[in-house]
């Protein structure tokens, strides 16, 4: 089959000094295959030696691709025409086939031909001396195919493409590199190599990159030192994550399961305090316990008629074995006869802290809280709503301003351009102003309307999830950026023509704002800043105010609590990263609420400070009652939202 519509031929006779040790190798061209490459290069012999020359200066150190390089060569072949070569010529007003007999070269600018004229047989009728003017060629000397073989053969490497040295010298052609390829290209061992600097190699970096593929640049910024992260939590530090969950679930679905809300150290102090009943505790299971007898079926089977349907600081116990006998897991039912026995402080806080995760999945998988997910999610689909249609309308109103503006300019020079005397183009000019004046004032009055129909045709009208005092202060915030525009635009829009304008996007600022703070208030759950080049993730939870690193491994974590080590993070992180330049984003877009929380969480603990250190001053006749100590806190609280 390999044959089929071949020419056969015979197969070479082994030779005789061929061992059998020795390997053979199996060259895998055909007979038509070496043929044709034969022949391919004996075409490449045909071209003239008068056009070798300019052809290979050409192709010498050029930086064109191989199909460009051929079209310039080929351009060039047309306008060198030598000996032998038949085209056409006029002759008599008639294009007639001939053949360049001579070249003659007569001055540096004018050259003749000396052309035999053809019949259709190719023979020779007549000769002729004729001018470059009256050559015509109708088709190329040479095919482009050829011309790609030419270059092949005479180059070693392309970009540049660089002669072999013999071919250069026996045409005369220098092999020295040219000025603009000085630093780009060197010789190593007789050869050309095309050699990049770094330099050039980081300006075609497109940034950002992976992080850990950055590497320092010497027109970085000066990056500061990364501050160390505090680990001075009282849980063990593989713990804190589950602290944070449990902390977050509660603080976030408070107002229905109808717990008031305490502080991350308050929880943090009492899991890790040695009372058994602390009320800030008993309070976080007993609302979880409500959630689990109203929504899960199983739980509710378990304790049904078997205990108190109240839930004390002495029940709660009994609740919290049944939900350790429901969900069988050994490692937590090891503790089931240590709380039965009221010695709950005994069981460690790693324990603690996953019978709470435990309760919280199981709650998170109730009817109730499920449709309060619902809620929260189609609240933030609203107001979202509610804030792309504001930026459309606010968008809209400044295109067609600055349409109304251009209109205006156009008839002021319209204006100026009619030959009036001068008291007329006065009184023009003011009637213009005053129109301008009615005009904004119509414009004015417009926009007040339109935005307290918005008020009442978008999403807080429209959704029936909104609360009654959400929406209330939501309208008394627009009637009142309203009032201020009515106000303003009676006080100073004849002084200020341009007032009207900052006072409309200073309000519609302030409703961004507010849509952005209603969103924040209906969140599902907090997720994580942005992650460093090392994977490390920051979380920011607004309640608490600190950052918090979670390594890769969510074994480790840590936490910023001053302004001065949230700038030290900020100026660390490098923007030619992915992720570095994500979480600096989101780093710059709360940097105001952070400080803010920072700094009021900072005097805070510089006020509990001052109140340990300060001695109470006491008399012989009357005692001072004793300070609270702000460390104790969390036994001292009391579940304000819970309904009796």
């Amino acid at each position: 089959m390999p044959l089929l519509r071949r020419k056969p031929f015979a197969l070479a006779e082994p030779p005789n000094d061929l061992e059998p040790c020795e390997s053979l190798f199996q060259i895998r061209f055909t007979k038509e295959a070496l043929v044709s490459e034969k022949l391919a290069t004996e075409k490449v012999q045909q071209i003239p030696e008068e056009l070798m020359a300019p052809a290979l200066r050409i192709i010498q150190y050029s930086m064109l691709p191989l199909k460009d390089l051929v079209d310039s060569i080929a351009d060039k072949l047309k306008e060198q025409l030598v000996a032998g070569s038949q085209l056409y010529g006029k002759k008599n007003e008639r294009v007639c086939p001939c053949k360049i007999l001579r070249v003659m070269q007569k001055d540096a600018e004018t050259v003749s031909y000396v052309v035999a004229w053809l019949d259709e047989s190719n023979n020779v009728i007549e000769r002729a001396e004729v001018s470059s003017q009256d050559l015509v060629q109708k088709k190329p000397p040479f095919s482009k195919n050829i011309l790609k073989s030419f270059v092949r053969e005479c180059t070693y490497r392309n970009a540049p493409w660089v002669l072999h040295d013999k071919l250069a010298k026996s045409h005369g052609i220098s092999t020295d590199i040219p000025e603009e390829l000085r630093g780009k290209v060197s010789f190593n061992n007789g050869l050309v190599v095309f050699t990049k600097k770094r330099k050039h190699e980081e300006e075609s970096i497109k940034y950002p990159i992976d992080d850990l593929l950055v590497k320092p640049s010497p027109d970085d910024p000066v990056f500061s030192s990364r501050p160390s992260p505090s680990r001075d939590f009282n849980v063990p530090i593989h713990c804190v994550g589950d602290l944070l969950m449990v902390w977050d679930f509660f603080m976030s679905f408070g107002k229905l399961l109808q717990l008031s809300p305490y502080s991350l150290k308050d929880f943090e102090n009492a899991i890790c305090h040695k009372d058994s009943n602390v009320v800030l505790l008993v309070e976080s299971f007993a609302v979880l316990f409500r959630v689990l007898i109203k929504g899960d079926e199983e739980y509710y089977a378990a304790v049904q008629d078997k205990l108190p349907k109240k839930i004390t600081m002495i029940s709660w116990k009994d609740y919290l074995c049944k939900f350790l006998e429901m969900i069988k897991i050994p490692k937590l039912r090891q503790y089931e006869a240590t709380i039965k026995r009221g010695r709950y402080s005994y069981v460690d806080v790693n324990a603690k802290l996953e019978i709470f995760c435990e309760l919280v999945n199981r709650a998170l998988d109730t009817a109730i809280v499920r449709e309060k997910l619902h809620e929260f999610i189609e609240q933030r689909r609203v107001l979202g709503a509610a804030k792309r249609e504001e930026a459309i309308e606010a968008s809209a109103k400044r295109r067609k301003e600055k349409e109304q503006l251009k209109a205006d300019s156009g008839s002021t020079c319209g204006e100026n351009g009619h030959d009036l005397d001068q008291d007329a183009t006065a009184s023009a000019d003011n009637n213009h102003r005053i129109q301008n004046g009615s005009i904004r004032k119509n414009r004015n009055s417009e926009t007040e309307s339109s935005t307290q129909i918005y008020a009442l045709d978008s999403g807080i009208k429209h959704s029936n999830l909104a609360s009654k005092m959400s929406a209330e202060k939501f309208d008394s915030e627009l009637n009142q950026s309203a009032v201020c525009g009515k106000v303003y635009n009676r006080k100073e829009s004849q002084k200020q023509p341009m007032g009207d304008k900052d006072q409309s996007e200073k309000s519609y600022e302030q409703r961004r704002q507010y849509f952005d703070r209603e969103i924040e208030k209906w969140c599902v759950r907090t997720s994580f800043l942005g992650m460093d080049r090392y994977y490390n993730r920051y979380w920011w939870f607004y309640r608490d105010g600190r950052i918090f690193v979670e390594s890769p491994e969510s074994n480790e974590w840590g936490y910023y609590s001053s302004k001065g080590e949230l700038d030290g993070l900020m100026s660390s992180l490098n923007c030619k990263g992915e992720r570095e330049r994500a979480l600096l984003k989101q780093l710059k877009k709360y940097y105001g609420r952070i400080c803010s929380e920072l700094q009021k969480k900072s005097k805070d603990l510089l006020h509990k400070t001052t109140l340990d250190d300060s001695v109470v001053r006491r008399s012989t006749r009357v005692r001072a009652p004793p300070r609270k100590n702000p460390a104790k806190a969390f036994i001292r609280y009391v579940n304000k939202w819970k309904e009796e």
